[in-house]
Parts: structure tokens; sequence; C-alpha cells
């Protein structure tokens, strides 16, 4: 799959549907409508899940806090969105199961009392998942509790266990475009929304797009417009039409991360309220521990937002309160923090109460569809909503959604148990055998084959991660990587957990990336300046220590 044929298609084609925004609800329309017969395109200013797609807590939940806050408030609509999310938690995880697996997940309770809360609380979650729940949730004495998860402080009363569901979110995201293509879809990274052309009627027929890349400037051809910018969705609703209203309000969330030695467990933590209302997390990801999140409402910027010294001391105290041994700033090996687009209802509501439940809006002047607010659990629901809009304007035939039941790719032959035929038929080792199984599904053939092509490809890039060479050539051939960042934050997800491996190879993958996509020299090392300089301001921001990054 090559970029430059992605470009030609995009030039020399006519849509039904041009969708802005790569992210998980962009990825989601794209498929949804091109498996519908639709034509589609999509355009993301970054890369596929560079915003808020990747910046999530790796969740597939219907939200314990929502459901809470649901029969506090007596609030339907906050109920029915959390039964929606339950429900979709089962077909996410069978559409990629390589890519999403139920999770066990400890609340701590202190008391008889928070006992007795919380188990009628996630009783009421198992309810409302009905025969798609993951698991029932049981409540646990403190000895049960600490020989689950010994970790915890030994001051608990008791924990309550229950069940959701955990993704990679970038690479999940990035299936689903795979799959789109496949399809017979156009997808392009790095090119940005520009200008729109409108009929005399003001209704909207042409997008200008760059490609950022190259400067490379295209017109794309669509019937319908969708807009699926999650944090920056107002700036396309007003591009289309300057009179338009403003609708959503921004929250930023961080993530620190943390060595898994921290805590020996495979069952996640749920801190259940913090003192200022939140529910912090901390969950093994990745052979790591990720902690999070915070939500602070914030100003919409160009710039990535970062971790920041006082959020790592905000996460740092509540996983204190709550492990037996403590954890210290400088035990921080990385971090993350993205930007949630949160849909205004009530402009005075602190942004912790408001619904993350979403809207389909039509621009009547203009013909703009905007898909606001969600999360990434129903990321399916709010595409499918988009393109049934989608088909209605455009005086379809309503042809049904087909996405509940389409396998994305390396999910067909997929098994548990798949890496070995990595070990048997191509020399590979066992632990890299199951990460490739884990990231790429049955698609780790293809891999394999590069490494059998050229074997030193079947090196791993440092001795601290499992990733290997071939995919590095694998993921520029095959999934449109053109950055480093590309590379090692989405494709790779090492710069969201290990900013220390990543700086250090950060080399190895330019050398390898030089050769794929014909870089100068100078290109090169330009490249490899600007990514260790990002990383380098990821860790001052968050004021911690630099480690092995001088030395490296």
């Amino acid at each position: 799959m090559h970029r430059l044929n992605q470009l030609q298609q995009a030039e020399n084609e006519e849509f039904d549907i041009c969708i802005i925004g790569g992210g998980a609800t962009g990825a989601g329309c794209l498929l949804d409508a091109q498996s519908r017969g639709l034509k589609a395109i999509l355009v993301e200013k970054h890369d596929f899940a560079s915003e808020t797609s990747s910046k999530s807590t790796k969740l597939i939940h219907g939200g314990v806090r929502y459901l809470e806050q649901a029969v506090k408030q007596a609030d339907l609509n906050q109920y029915h969105m959390v039964k929606k999310a339950l429900r979709e938690r089962l077909t996410l995880i069978h559409n990629a199961p390589h890519l999403a697996h139920p999770l066990a997940l400890l609340t701590p309770c202190m008391s008889w009392f928070e006992g007795v809360y919380y188990t009628a609380g996630l009783k009421m979650y198992d309810a409302l998942s009905g025969e798609l729940s993951l698991g029932k949730s049981e409540w646990l004495n403190k000895e049960e509790a600490l020989k689950r998860n010994p970790a915890l402080t030994h001051n608990i009363h008791s924990a309550v266990l229950y069940y959701d569901g955990q993704l990679n979110d970038a690479r999940y995201n990035y299936s689903l475009v795979k799959t789109a293509i496949r399809y017979g879809a156009v997808a392009l990274n790095h090119t940005e929304a520009m200008t729109f052309e409108k009929d005399r009627a003001g209704q909207l027929t042409v997008l200008h797009v760059r490609d950022r890349l190259t400067g490379r400037l295209l017109r794309v051809r669509a019937r319908l417009f969708i807009n699926a910018t999650g944090p920056f969705a107002d700036r396309i609703r007003l591009m289309a039409n300057p009179e338009t209203p403003r609708r959503m309000r921004v929250s930023k969330g961080v993530h620190i991360i943390i060595s898994a030695d921290n805590m020996q467990s495979d069952a996640a933590i749920l801190v259940p309220k913090t003192d200022d209302g939140r529910v912090v997390f901390i969950i093994p990801y990745n052979g790591k521990l990720m902690i999070g999140t915070t939500e602070t409402e914030t100003d919409l910027t160009d710039s990535e937002p970062v971790v920041e010294r006082a959020e790592v001391d905000y996460l740092i105290d509540y996983v204190n309160r709550y492990f037996n041994k403590p954890v210290s700033r400088e035990q921080v090996i990385a971090g993350f923090a993205g930007l949630r687009p949160l849909l205004q209802a009530n402009p005075n509501a602190d942004s912790k109460e408001l619904v993350r439940d979403h809207e389909v809006e039509v621009d009547k002047t203009t013909g703009l569809v905007s898909i606001l607010g969600g999360k990434w659990t129903t990321y399916r629901l709010m595409a499918k909503d988009t393109i049934d809009t989608c088909c209605e304007l455009l005086n379809l035939d309503q042809k049904p959604c087909l996405t509940e039941h389409i396998k994305l790719v390396g999910a067909e032959g997929y098994a548990e148990d798949f890496w070995k035929i990595l070990v048997h038929k191509y020399g590979i080792s066992e632990p890299v055998a199951r990460h490739l199984n884990r990231q790429y599904g049955s698609e780790s053939l293809e891999i394999a084959q590069l490494m059998h092509t050229r074997p030193e490809w079947k090196e791993t890039l440092s001795s601290q991660t499992q990733h290997t060479k071939a995919e590095v050539v694998f993921v520029v051939r095959a999934e449109m990587a053109q950055t480093l960042k590309d590379v090692l934050a989405r494709r790779f997800g090492l710069e969201l957990t290990d900013w220390d491996t990543t700086y250090q190879i950060t080399d190895t993958v330019a050398d390898l990336m030089a050769a794929e996509l014909d870089w100068t020299t100078e290109q090169r090392q330009q490249a490899v300046q600007d990514y260790h300089a990002e990383i380098e301001w990821f860790r001052k921001s968050a004021a911690l220590n630099a480690r092995s990054l001088a030395a490296s």
C-alpha cells in the first residue's frame, strides 16, 4: 500500500464522502461508508491516530463513573450511554482479538460500607452488559485481594473484582484505516484540509488539501464532507461556515509510565475516587505500568500537549495511597498527554461532568456533517450514526451497517498461539514471535517473510524491546509511516511508554527509513535531531531527569 497511489486516487477520482480526521471516529466512518458501497476518502493533517485516539487510557469500557453519575443524578442519557458502550466492548474484541482483550480490574475498598457500595454498582454494571459480559464482578476479602494483586496497600478492607476491555488504541485505529483501504477506500496521512469550494447554493463541493510532506496541493471532490476532527471540530465547522456557533470544549488528560516491576499482577487497579472527583487507573500495558488519567480543562492549540511536573506528582500521590511500596517520581520512565473532545451542552458544567456521548450535526447552510463528542469505545456507533445520516442526505436507500461483523486486518486466521508458526517455520525467537502476534495478528507472516528475505532484519532494535528491524520496513511499506514519530509513537507505541529506549533506537530506525524513503543524509540527520529534541522536551516539561538520554 503506497502513499503515492493514494495521492493519485485522491486527485483523479470523485467521491461520495470525504472524511476529515484520521482518528478512531474518522477511520470508523471510512470503513462503514466504504463497506456499504459508498466511495470514501479520508484526509488527516498529521498521522492516523496522532491526536486523541492514541492518547487514551487504552480501555474499552462503559464508564463506571458515568454509571455512578447516572444513578445519583437520575440521568437517563448517561445510563443509555453506558449501556451502549458496554455492549460495544465485545464487538471491538471480536473484530480484532490480537489488539483487544478482556482486562481484570480491582477496586480497593477501605471499609465495609465501600465494599457494599462498589459491589452494588458493579453488579449493576454486569447487568447492563447482559449476555455480552466479559466476566462477572466479585467482592474479594482482604486476603483474596492481596493474593490477586500483591502491590495493593495492606490498609484495604477488601476489593471488588470486575472486568472491562483493553486495546492497543493506535494500532486498532490504523487497522480500521487499512481494512477500509482493502474495501477500496482512499486514505491519506500528513494532508491538511485548507479551504472549501462551494456551489451557488453554498453547499460544499471541493476540499483543497495540502500534502504537508511535499507541499503538493490537491482538490478533493465529494458529494458530502464529514468533520471527524475530535477536539478540533470547531475549526472545520468555522472553515465551512464562519457563522456557526462553537460547540466543543477540550480537556487535557495525562498518563505516566513506570516499570511493571512495581506491580506483579495482571489485574489493574481502579482508584474509585480522588479528592477532586476523578478516577485513576493503574494498568499493565505492553510490559509497563500505565497510570492515569488527569482531567483539566484547557485551551486548544496546535502544540502537542505534554506532561507537566504537577501532573506527575498528582498521579504519583494517588498511586502511593493504594500501593504497599511507594513509587517515586524518579521511577517515571515516560508519559503522554492527550486532548478529549467534550460536547458542550451546559457551558457552566465542569469538564469532568460533561457526557462523553456524541451528536451528528448537519449544517444546513453548507451541508457539512460533523460528528461531535464521543469516546473510543463507541467509535463504531458514532460512525454508524454518521453514515446513516449521510445516506439520508444523499437520498440513498438505507444500506445496512456491516461493521459489527467486519474482522480487521490481522484478525482473519488469528489465534493466541499463532506465534508458534513464526517460531517453527521462520526460526523467530519466541519473545519476538509473541510480540509480532500481539501487534499484527496474522499479518505477522508478512513481517516473517521480510526476515526470511533479509535475515539481518530479524534483529531487535534494542535489548530493551522486542520490536525488530523488519517491522520498521513493514510499517513504511505497508502502513504509510513517513516520519520517525509515525513509527515510534503510533505504529510501535514506544514513545508513549519508554523515552530512553525510543531515544536510543532512533538512529537505527532512521537508517532503515532513509533507505526505504530515499532520504538524503541531511534529511536523515535533521529527522533524528528534531526527534531527539522532542523527547528531551517531553522529559524537561515533566521535570524528570535526563538519565541515559544525554549519554546516548
